[in-house]
């Protein structure tokens, strides 16, 4: 055993049962295997060292045993939870986990899903910005499932593209109206990038929770910017100029408030108390700027692990033969800012 790596049937032998078991086990293929049988099985893998062949498993049962995810942007303290969620999931089944980091950018993602065509993954977690349901189609018809995470409700007619959502007309309704219920009428938005369906959705919230409170709706305190401190930074300048400034501004995601905070000091204002902030996404440094700032907890790993989870239902055929719509809750987070 020094001299060469050990395999399926040095475990079989180790844990007193067939290699079929064995192969069982480390494929997750038989739930019907004993608790007991199974707990041997792995006391062996551990104690030999054992390392599955993923080639040879490949070859036998034509899968990869890696899916993959596509995302918006690493760098945003948004996604590393989103992900860990996934990799939680994807490491209870043994499998390998691809990330494509589009940063932002259609051609980059664009270039992410032919790489995905070309890999031959089991599936896919996908978050587009810029592409649609139309660009899946080529993975869709090598039989490749995917989970796509949208922000609006939005049901598929192909049983391999299942969806889940936060719905952010609703997210960004909630925080406009939080605002709005603290007494404050005229309220600015930071808006993400153009042409993208966090912008949009985000921007029909705002507009939603000023209708129904029947406040008027003025363009001038929309201001654009992507999302990053440095949009965020440069869309508050920008409501900072107006002859008369909002009492509060509601940002499409927590770097933008960050970069709110910084300009919002520069002129010597104070938060709340001349300005209040809310953002969206509650990022770890949500809680440890001062003042803490108020936010919309969207629970990101719990959407990671789901959408893995309705990923793999698909690929073990334990899914329903339909597309599946999961929507997923989100929360207020009440600090300091507002």
């Amino acid at each position: 055993m020094k001299n060469r790596r050990p395999t399926q049937e040095d475990v079989a032998k180790l844990a007193g049962v067939s290699q079929s078991a064995v192969s069982q086990v480390l494929t997750q293929s038989d739930s019907a295997i004993p608790e007991e049988t199974r707990k041997r099985i792995l006391d062996a893998v551990d104690q030999l060292g054992y390392v599955p062949n993923k080639l040879a498993q490949s070859l036998r049962t034509r899968k990869t045993f890696t899916i993959a995810s596509i995302i918006p942007d690493i760098t945003n303290p948004f996604y590393p939870a989103f992900q860990r969620g996934i990799q939680s999931v994807t490491s209870a089944h043994n499998y390998d986990l691809i990330v494509y980091d589009t940063e932002e950018k259609e051609e980059n993602e664009i270039r992410s899903l032919r790489s995905l065509e070309r890999a031959g993954v089991d599936g896919s977690i996908v978050v587009l910005w810029h592409l649609d349901a139309e660009h899946l189609k080529p993975l869709i018809e090598q039989n490749i499932p995917v989970v796509i995470w949208r922000g609006r409700p939005r049901i598929e007619e192909n049983p391999n593209l299942d969806t889940i959502y936060v719905d952010n007309v609703s997210m960004a309704k909630t925080s406009v109206s939080y605002l709005i219920e603290k007494g404050h009428t005229r309220i600015g938005m930071i808006a993400g990038l153009e042409d993208t369906p966090p912008r949009q959705n985000r921007i029909n919230g705002f507009c939603e929770a000023l209708t129904e409170h029947n406040l008027p709706l003025d363009d001038v305190l929309i201001q654009g910017g992507d999302f990053t401190e440095s949009g965020g930074y440069q869309g508050m300048k920008k409501l900072l100029t107006l002859k008369q400034r909002p009492t509060a501004v509601f940002t499409a995601n927590d770097l933008m408030a960050l970069g709110a905070m910084m300009a919002i000091r520069e002129v010597n204002l104070l938060i709340p108390e001349d300005i209040a902030l809310i953002g969206i996404d509650d990022i770890p440094a949500a809680k440890l700027v001062h003042p803490s700032l108020t936010t919309i907890n969207q629970m990101q790993e719990n959407i990671g692990r789901r959408a893995a989870e309705m990923l793999f239902e698909r690929i073990n055929g334990s899914a329903p033969d339909r597309p599946r719509l999961e929507e997923m809750p989100f929360e207020l987070i009440v600090r300091e800012s507002a």
